[in-house]
């Protein structure tokens, strides 16, 4: 049952992340640099005001059990969080250069291509095996992946780093599990700010003053950061990299559908097409837990009629 909370985890992570248009969309007239700012500041005030107050005892174990690990182990988990750190950091900043200076698109298409590459690098990286189903639904979302891109092939070499530095993410911290997720990411996002304090003062703008403004920050930071970051990371403890990589696509069809249902966008026959299949690709990806759930409830409900 334990392996299920790992799957629910990721898919509401990603579920969660599908929705983040909403709290952008009111506040599309900031620099998008200045929302990033604010986004990691309030970030790390939150969680370590959280932490400092309520889970005092989890720091206290964590840090005991830290220098009780050998040293080689100790620091491996270092690098992994601070590794991590500057990951996770470079996929932001590049995210939002290239939204700002080359296109929302090549943004948008870097996370349908990132599924593909957390696969790939835990293949190799992690020797993650893949059953032959799931090498299916990698290719079938592979070739929804070039469909989406047609006729917009300049976008594709800024999607690809994108995607390769969210994926390696995900790949990293699949290997650095023994330390409480919710600390690890305190750490991280805290080392994140250090990095970008520097640069606040040259390039921030003037302070916001709108309260829309602090009020769609707080459902960045709570309900599109913390939360389905926490619940990303739990996931990888149970879950490997590649059925995590392949549930963010989750993400892209709820925004998908965000744009025709919310924002009343215009789509192609071919956008349709290859969102169809990437969803398929979902399904064929998680088979064996989906028909390892159903016979589970099947059994259930012989056993029941055989009392």
């Amino acid at each position: 049952m334990k392996k299920y909370n790992y799957y629910i985890a990721a898919f509401l992570a990603f579920f969660i992340w599908g929705f983040f248009s909403l709290a952008l969309k009111p506040i599309s007239n900031y620099p998008s640099l200045d929302i990033l700012f604010y986004r990691v500041f309030f970030s790390v005030v939150a969680m370590t005001f959280i932490n400092l107050l309520f889970r005092q005892n989890a720091i206290r174990k964590n840090w005991t059990d830290f220098k009780t690990m050998p040293k080689q182990r100790r620091k491996s988990i270092t690098v992994l969080t601070l590794v991590g750190s500057l990951i996770l950091a470079s996929n932001w900043f590049i995210f939002i250069f290239v939204v700002n200076h080359v296109s929302v698109k090549a943004g948008s298409l870097a996370y349908l291509i990132c599924p593909i590459l957390t696969t790939v690098f835990a293949y190799f990286l992690l020797h993650e095996k893949l059953s032959k189903w799931q090498w299916v639904a990698v290719t079938i979302s592979a070739f929804s992946c070039v469909l989406l891109s047609l006729n917009h092939f300049h976008d594709i070499f800024f999607s690809l780093v994108i995607a390769s530095t969210y994926a390696l993410y995900l790949v990293s911290q699949r290997k650095n599990s023994e330390i409480d997720k919710f600390l690890v990411l305190n750490i991280q996002l805290l080392f994140i700010a250090l990095i970008i304090l520097p640069f606040y003062p040259k390039y921030s703008g003037v302070i916001p003053s709108e309260p829309l403004f602090y009020i769609c920050l707080f459902c960045i930071v709570f309900f599109f950061t913390i939360i389905p970051l926490f619940l990303n990371l739990y996931a990888l403890k149970g879950i490997n990299s590649s059925t995590v990589g392949i549930l963010m696509y989750i993400n892209p069809i709820i925004n998908f559908c965000l744009a025709i249902f919310h924002f009343k966008e215009e789509v192609t026959v071919v956008q349709m097409i290859a969102y169809s299949l990437i969803l398929m690709s979902i399904l064929i990806f998680n088979e064996k837990v989906i028909l390892s759930n159903k016979n589970k409830k099947l059994k259930v409900v012989e056993d029941s009629n055989s009392i």
